[in-house]
């Protein structure tokens, strides 16, 4: 048997695993990574989150992703160039942060890595029968393997589509296993670049748990901020909204859109949900005139009334329940406030209060998606956003 084949057998059977979950979104604000402690797999899944940091993109790495980002035309050349380029970079971050946390790389099993995304096209994006739906992420995972000596699963949203999903929301997975409740009804709710929930009914009937997107979270308005406030990266605290006011006829043709009348459940990305979206929508409403502080007033009206629109489409009515929030959103005071507003039958709280670190989440779940890959067994065979039973991610050797 091969050496690689024999340690990742090993792996596979011990009794507790040592993987890094990473996690970049489309923020693009730094590379997440999460040390963690797996034991067991399925419903017996433990994790310990042993360190986790944010290893921030610099000015110039985020200008060459941004190059080739959520682009319908550019350079083959460069996306060919910045896929393995990138993953050399995630790997010097991993082996940079092992070193501050003194820690050997030869201890750590596993590397799970998402990768960058840099375009998703769910059908009712391109909208073309002759294709099915369509995800793109760089950020090779076997020179991650080589460069860190570290057997390493990455590329985990194509098998999802393989199997008849759209590459996304893969939160469901993870939330079922370590979130759910025997009493009480449960939304975890991530607001990264897009917004996405997971639903947990009280009891956790797989066939009954539910996951989603429900549209943007904080592309939009970071993408405006970065464009009209370049010394910022995203609304502090939502400081810039909340000295604006919402434009009803703005907000009126922002929702409009037919990707909110598309079922459920569904996925998007910034490919739609972009400045050239907000310019549109700027002229049907002649609001091309409104105030910096105006457009991000109603911007973070629609990111709220989207996403609470979407979970009361999903619902039953008069439904109670706790929503735990993580992802750069939950920072967002103003976006809360409109949530809050919204959603009166829901309790809002963090996933620190189920042990999570809210920035850490994302890069957890694919570290927990990676154990599942190689200690679980046929999983998810349930209704709803489970009915894809799927071992997710593309084994990389050192070597």
């Amino acid at each position: 048997m091969h050496m690689n084949i024999s340690r990742l057998h090993d792996i596979a059977g011990k009794e507790k695993r040592l993987i890094i979950g990473l996690m970049s979104g489309t923020s693009l604000d730094g590379l997440d990574i999460a040390l963690c402690a797996i034991s067991g797999a399925g419903k017996q899944t433990q994790v310990e989150l042993l360190q986790f940091s944010t290893v921030s993109y610099d000015a110039d790495v985020k200008s060459r992703i941004l190059s080739v980002f959520s682009k319908r035309e550019v350079s083959l050349e460069k996306l060919c160039v910045l896929n393995p380029w990138l993953g050399k970079l995630h790997a010097a971050m991993i082996l940079s942060s092992l070193k501050s946390w003194g820690i050997d790389p030869a201890t750590v099993d596993i590397v799970a890595s998402h990768g960058q995304t840099i375009y998703h096209a769910p059908k009712s994006l391109h909208q073309d029968d002759e294709y099915g739906p369509a995800t793109l992420q760089i950020g090779d995972g076997d020179h991650i393997a080589v460069d860190t000596g570290i057997i390493t699963l990455s590329d985990f949203r194509q098998k999802h589509i393989a199997a008849g999903g759209e590459g996304a929301p893969l939160a469901v997975y993870g939330d079922y296993l370590l979130c759910s409740h025997p009493t009480e009804n449960r939304l975890l709710l991530n607001m990264g670049g897009i917004a996405n929930f997971t639903y947990l009914p009280a009891g956790s009937a797989l066939s009954e748990v539910f996951s989603t997107d429900t549209g943007p979270g904080n592309t939009l308005m970071d993408a405006y901020i970065r464009k009209h406030f370049p010394h910022l990266a995203y609304d502090v605290d939502g400081e810039i909204a909340g000295a604006g006011k919402i434009n009803a006829s703005l907000l009126s043709q922002l929702k409009s859109d037919t990707f909110f009348s598309v079922a459920l459940p569904r996925t998007i990305g910034p490919e739609l949900f972009n400045l050239e979206f907000l310019a549109a929508a700027q002229e049907r409403s002649n609001t091309s005139l409104l105030s910096n502080e105006d457009v991000m007033a109603t911007l973070n009206r629609f990111s709220a009334e989207t996403i609470a629109q979407t979970i009361l489409d999903y619902l039953p009515a008069h439904t109670a329940f706790k929503a735990y929030a993580s992802g750069g959103g939950m920072h967002n005071k103003l976006l809360m406030q409109h949530l809050k507003q919204l959603l009166p039958k829901a309790s809002f709280a963090s996933t620190a209060d189920l042990n999570i670190i809210p920035d850490a989440k994302e890069a957890v779940l694919f570290a927990v998606l990676a154990n599942e890959a190689l200690a679980g067994g046929a999983m998810y065979a349930g209704g709803g956003s489970t009915s894809i039973p799927v071992s997710m991610g593309k084994v990389s050797f050192p070597g």
